[in-house]
């Protein structure tokens, strides 16, 4: 037997023509599989050959008119109804947090039952945990939904893209970040006005803490990276910084240089040193990621053979991560009719194969900056921040100087060439503290070539 047949676990086939499915929680996005599985099962049935039967449903709220009718006896408070019950195969953990959802997913997978998710946050906090006990008890876990909602970026990172070293990754992939920066864009408006009105709409939550201030992109990041390059990245390494510091007058300042500002997750593999970060970037305008506008979610990358290619859809909603959570059940059952398991690695690298990394610091970065300054209007303010710059090796590109007043100073923006992070920082730490300077200094990272190979 070949080391590649033994990596393949050889479990009992299906021999009826129905897979039984448990779904504990029944919120939106479990509203939206059971949608799916009832309004395409037909399409379902002919591309699996079998049923995938929804026999249980756990959610603490059995009351609620959900919009979809479940079948008499189907819905249960008791999400272990669903873990117990032998003659369910596969368990879909729609619960969300790292709390309970953990404990029904290990739970479910030391039973032997194969799993999907959508849970990012779980994942990026406790994947190497959970992949491990699926390992171990030779079942699948696939999570697809976790990051991109409908867009079925993993599964191009997993199959797709196999051969391929990925040399970056640039996402926009928080649907709330990008509407409330699009509309400050297309639309004007602060920043506390476009997320009360996102909030209204339902696009942003009561406590948008997650969204607004990178949380949730660097959960999704830590997912990607993990695939990308075989290893378990921590949620800390992650440098995460959010959009609640973004003024129109950075959106305007943007548009005069040519680019417009994203919220980007950004990974890049650089002589085997992985940057992984989350903050606000400028953009080309020209670039396809510059004109993701609204909720909607796109992901950037580079492959050595494949080149650039970008993914770009719904992120979030019903309908598009259940799409995602259905094509997973799908792939199982695909499993489970040939009698197989662990076909597909969580990460597609083999156990063995998985490693750690390391990541390059943050203070490390080499990047163009955009920095706006507000400073008093008068003779020589100019020649004193530029001498500071030039005194940690910060080259000025462009400068933009206006004469109208804000509070008695006047806005001055500067693009730098190649700078280094921790020289910056440096830098502005001591313009900072300058007489002149009135307010607290800005300055957003500028991405050029996004795409290219490094």
């Amino acid at each position: 037997m070949t080391t590649a047949e033994k990596k393949i676990t050889h479990i009992p086939s299906v021999k009826t023509e129905r897979i039984n499915v448990g779904l504990i929680g029944f919120g939106t996005v479990g509203t939206g599989v059971v949608k799916v599985l009832k309004e395409n099962s037909g399409i379902i049935l002919d591309k699996l050959g079998c049923e995938l039967h929804l026999k249980r449903v756990a959610d603490k709220d059995t009351t609620r008119d959900r919009g979809v009718k479940l079948e008499d006896g189907v819905l249960t408070p008791d999400a272990m109804d669903i873990i117990n019950d032998p003659e369910i195969s596969i368990v879909i953990e729609l619960v969300g947090g790292t709390g309970i959802a953990r404990t029904f997913i290990m739970e479910a997978l030391e039973r032997g039952k194969h799993v999907v998710t959508a849970n990012k946050a779980l994942l990026s906090i406790h994947g190497e945990e959970i992949f491990k006990k699926a390992a171990e008890k030779g079942v699948d876990i696939y999570f697809e939904a976790s990051v991109g909602g409908g867009i079925p970026i993993l599964k191009a990172l997993r199959e797709g893209l196999a051969a391929n070293k990925i040399d970056s990754i640039y996402g926009i992939i928080n649907g709330t970040a990008n509407y409330i920066l699009s509309k400050m864009t297309n639309e004007g408006g602060k920043f506390e006005d476009v997320l009360r009105r996102a909030q209204e709409k339902g696009y942003a939550e009561a406590d948008p803490t997650y969204d607004v201030e990178g949380i949730d992109t660097a959960n999704k990041l830590a997912i990607l990276i993990n695939l990308a390059y075989g290893t378990y990245v921590r949620l800390e390494d992650i440098y995460t910084e959010g959009i609640s510091s973004i003024s129109q007058l950075d959106i305007k300042f943007a548009k005069e240089f040519g680019y417009r500002i994203k919220l980007l997750a950004i990974a890049k593999n650089i002589d085997g040193h992985i940057e992984a970060r989350v903050h606000p970037t400028m953009i080309p305008t020209e670039h396809p990621l510059a004109n993701i506008d609204g909720v909607f979610n796109a992901v950037h990358l580079h492959g050595n053979a494949v080149g650039p290619v970008m993914f770009y859809g719904m992120g979030a909603g019903m309908m598009p991560t259940a799409s995602a959570v259905a094509a997973d059940l799908m792939d199982i059952a695909r499993n489970m009719k040939k009698g197989i398991s662990k076909r597909l690695p969580p990460l597609s690298y083999t156990e063995e194969a998985v490693k750690t990394v390391k990541i390059k610091p943050m203070e490390n970065l080499e990047s163009p900056y955009y920095i706006r300054f507000l400073a008093i209007d008068k003779p020589g303010a100019l020649s004193k921040v530029s001498g500071v710059l030039g005194k940690y090796n910060i080259s000025i590109s462009s400068v933009i100087q206006r004469d109208r007043k804000i509070g008695g100073a006047v806005p001055l923006v500067i693009l730098t060439h190649h700078a280094l992070e921790k020289e910056l920082r440096s830098a502005i730490e001591e313009i900072q503290k300058m007489d002149i300077i009135h307010d607290k200094i800005i300055y957003i990272r500028i991405e050029e070539n996004l795409g290219a190979a490094n």
